[in-house]
């Protein structure tokens, strides 16, 4: 149970180009990855006409994607410990360009419905991976700025996918607003295959190793592995409701104009970036991670609340969204070292499947329980599923800390 506190970390002498080229090339492939999670929520008014199905129908493509997504997480974090993550990253590149020309040239919602599990299988590989590489290749006293860097590039993953499939589809169409976002994937895949000897991971010590392959599973007995399982499925709730309906249903609250609405989604986006800056510095002090955490998702509740139940002029809620991007963002970094600290030596990619599995699974069920919502016109109900989501995660971060210090206390 003491590996479940131990921080293994390169050498602090790693030079910082050595470092950089790492943390850029990983966040690159991260940013596509949350770019593939956006492909089809932006674009649903034009796919509810196009194929003239439900909001309800539209969530359940989103959890397709995440169903696969969790299980392929789950199961290549095996896979990244046994082979390295280099070989699965490409991979998971490759199927989301494919899965972005399956959308493009899809007649038929199951098309639709085929090219979001060509999309998931992609999705899955990414946390593992790029956890594993950071954990292993970058030194300790810039872990936590490589936690920011993933955790901003995921969030503009997520501000590109609006900003740059809607201005397309505007343009020209829907159908090559998609293909364009396939070509971004592979464009991504190829910077990486050039830059790939960064990527390879320095040989595991043997004694390390074969204690690695005497339990695969011994991680599983974790308690604190589980509550941050736990602590994401909830987080993605969170998530989930921001990037499909809440801007929608701000907009139905409180009568905002079709570009403000529009803006919510990015502004939250880009706010949760400027947050993850902050973060990294806070992350500093491994010790602090559960309040910042907590404090984070504290306020951005309460923004959500605000939202729910104010009354105010239309453009303030672009600056609610804002509020609570910031927030959450603020608590990326330290959230992502409460799984570091729970994760036993050379199990990062076991570890991090497992854990993130909850987002995945939070993902896939949080889209059908809201789109229900929203088509029976409950607007505020979604504000406020939203609020009692984050209320969660400030207690479930807690949880963590309580869980971990008594293992270590038994240990």
């Amino acid at each position: 149970m003491n590996n479940s506190s131990t921080l293994n970390f390169p050498s602090a002498s790693v030079p910082f180009k050595q470092d950089a080229s790492v943390i850029g090339l990983v966040g690159a492939a991260h940013m596509i990855s949350h770019f593939s999670q956006l492909l089809l929520a932006p674009l649903f008014p034009w796919l509810k006409t196009e194929f003239n199905v439900s909001y309800a129908e539209l969530g359940f493509l989103m959890t397709i994607f995440f169903v696969v997504s969790c299980a392929v997480q789950a199961a290549s974090g095996f896979v990244v410990d046994k082979f390295g993550p280099r070989p699965v990253l490409f991979a998971g590149l490759t199927l989301i360009g494919l899965a972005a020309f399956g959308y493009a040239l899809s007649s038929s919602y199951w098309m639709l419905a085929g090219a979001a599990v060509l999309g998931g299988m992609g999705n899955g590989v990414f946390h593992p991976v790029d956890y594993t590489l950071l954990n292993r290749k970058v030194s300790s006293k810039r872990l936590g700025h490589a936690y920011s860097v993933h955790g901003i590039t995921g969030s503009l993953g997520w501000a590109l996918a609006p900003a740059m499939l809607v201005p397309i589809t505007l343009a020209y169409s829907w159908r090559v607003a998609l293909a364009a976002a396939g070509v971004l994937a592979f464009s991504v895949l190829v910077v990486l295959l050039v830059n790939r000897d960064k990527l390879l991971l320095p040989p595991v010590a043997p004694s390390k190793a074969a204690a690695a392959d005497e339990n695969p599973l011994g991680f599983l007995k974790i308690p604190a592995v589980w509550m941050c399982f736990t602590f994401f499925f909830w987080y993605a709730g969170v998530l989930s409701v921001i990037q499909t309906f809440a801007p929608e249903a701000a907009r139905q609250l409180h009568n905002v104009p079709l570009p403000l609405v529009a803006m919510c989604l990015t502004i939250y986006m880009l706010a949760s970036a400027g947050g993850m800056v902050l973060g990294g510095f806070l992350a500093a002090d491994a010790t602090r991670s559960e309040r910042i955490v907590g404090s984070g998702f504290g306020i951005a509740a309460s923004a959500a609340l605000v939202l729910a139940f104010g009354s105010f002029a239309a453009w303030l809620v672009p600056v609610l969204f804002g509020v609570m991007g910031f927030a959450s963002g603020m608590a990326g970094p330290s959230r992502d070292l409460l799984v570091k600290r729970s994760t036993p030596d050379n199990a990062s990619g076991r570890v991090y499947g497992v854990v993130y599995a909850g987002l995945d699974i939070g993902q896939a069920v949080t889209p059908l329980v809201f789109g229900l919502l929203m088509d029976q016109g409950h607007y505020r109900g979604v504000l406020l599923g939203m609020v009692a989501l984050q209320a969660v995660l400030v207690a479930s971060a807690f949880n963590v800390r309580k869980v971990r210090r008594t293992a270590l206390a038994v240990a």
